[in-house]
């Protein structure tokens, strides 16, 4: 049994670490590393577990991988002819960001967030050189819609595949579901107002443009491997290849390609972003293994709601707060006993409860800029730019758009599902 004083020392040191996290007084890496040395120097955590069950070493691997593919992708002049493309058919900065943006949702509900974010991250650079124009509602754009198909379909992220693994709910249950609009139907719908936000506070970027088609010498290499690799972490887990293997492979193939530069690769990684999410992994396991996630859950329970529509509005919004700073995956893992112990106790069904926890745990990770793992990687390219990220200005572009999305989830799950 955890000893009391564990767990008030893991809530310190995870409120002082997302503290510090979000505050940008020290860097990320230093937040999340410090927070982990604390919890190891004390015995709450041994080295072992943290290195061998908290990391989560595969989305390492794919990061850091994925990102040397994203610089020789830079390299090879890709990024730039798409941007010129864009810049030809669309004539005003506005919908030009929200096509980047729609374009990041789309591939997002079938590709790794991250390896998408990574993929855009050039592109947006390119047209956001082009046009002269700063460079931050570009990459926090594509982080935010990155997330938000967390649910889109059930190979989006983990948390719906945890779901069809526990419910044996199939790929197309995700759109019609009991003879009633499934989660990713709602979801689809969710999207198409959180970019229509998107539409409107990008209002004001009415720079016109007037950008000739050039023709520019693109290589096609990079863009051969990042499909290559994609297509092998889709299809990797059927041949036992793990998705970290896949991404040092890449991450491989992309130093050879890059040769030429290979120090300024290695130099140039984003090493902050990089530490800080190993860090999190440890800090997150530590508040499930010491029993503090599980204590949270036993509150749900004995809340004294007893209505089962106002459990799922407490469901959702309490699901959106603690992701915008916590990781997803233990939180759904958790969650979804206990969602199913709430219906039984309500005499329904669990799929209103399971599918509002799963929207507001996969959206409310956009609110803050370290509530999910693109949009630490696209602040950490920000930053590589010289780029402030300021945090109200971050929640300035984060909160209607995810708020505006779970908003209209909930309202259909209500008139939907219960």
């Amino acid at each position: 049994m955890t000893a009391g004083w564990e767990k008030v020392l893991v809530l310190i040191v995870f409120v002082l670490c997302y503290g510090l996290a979000l505050s940008g007084r020290v860097k990320l890496a230093y937040a999340s590393l410090g927070a982990t040395a604390v919890l190891l120097l004390s015995g709450v955590l041994s080295f072992s577990d943290a290195l061998f069950e908290a990391v989560k070493w595969d989305v390492l691997g794919i990061y850091w991988g994925f990102m040397m593919v994203s610089h020789v992708f830079m390299q090879s002049r890709m990024p730039e002819l798409i941007a010129n493309r864009i810049l030809d058919r669309l004539r005003m900065e506005r919908y030009i960001i929200f096509a980047l943006c729609a374009l990041t949702a789309f591939l997002s509900a079938f590709m790794e967030n991250v390896g998408v974010v990574l993929m855009m991250a050039p592109v947006a650079i390119a047209v956001s050189r082009q046009l002269k124009s700063d460079l931050f509602p570009y990459m926090v754009g594509i982080a935010i819609s990155s997330n938000v198909v967390t649910t889109l379909t059930m190979v989006a992220d983990p948390p719906p595949i945890i779901l069809a693994m526990e419910t044996g709910m199939k790929p197309l249950d995700f759109y019609v579901f009991q003879g009633r609009a499934g989660l990713g139907t709602i979801t689809l719908l969710a999207v198409a107002v959180a970019l229509g936000t998107l539409l409107f506070q990008f209002r004001g970027m009415k720079k016109q443009v007037s950008v000739a088609r050039q023709a520019i010498s693109a290589t096609k290499g990079a863009s051969i491997l990042f499909v290559t690799g994609v297509a092998a972490l889709a299809l990797g887990p059927e041949y036992g290849i793990r998705p970290g293997v896949v991404g040092l492979a890449v991450g491989i193939i992309s130093l050879y390609m890059g040769r030429a530069r290979i120090k300024e690769m290695l130099v140039e990684f984003d090493w902050n972003s990089m530490f800080f999410i190993l860090g999190i992994f440890i800090v997150i396991y530590a508040l499930k293994d010491t029993g503090l996630l599980k204590d949270f859950a036993d509150l749900v329970v004995h809340a004294g709601i007893g209505h089962p529509a106002a459990m799922l509005a407490f469901l959702i919004w309490v699901s959106v707060a603690l992701s915008s700073f916590m990781d997803n995956v233990p939180y759904t893992i958790l969650m979804i006993p206990v969602c199913q112990s709430l219906a039984a106790s309500f005499g329904i069904e669990a799929w209103p409860f399971l599918f509002g926890m799963l929207i507001g745990t996969g959206i409310g990770g956009n609110i803050t800029p370290v509530g999910a793992t693109a949009n630490v990687f696209a602040c950490g390219i920000l930053e590589k730019h010289g780029v402030k990220v300021d945090l109200r200005r971050y929640l300035k572009l984060s909160i209607p758009f995810s708020l505006a999305a779970v908003a209209i989830a909930h309202v259909l799950l209500q008139l939907i599902w219960m």
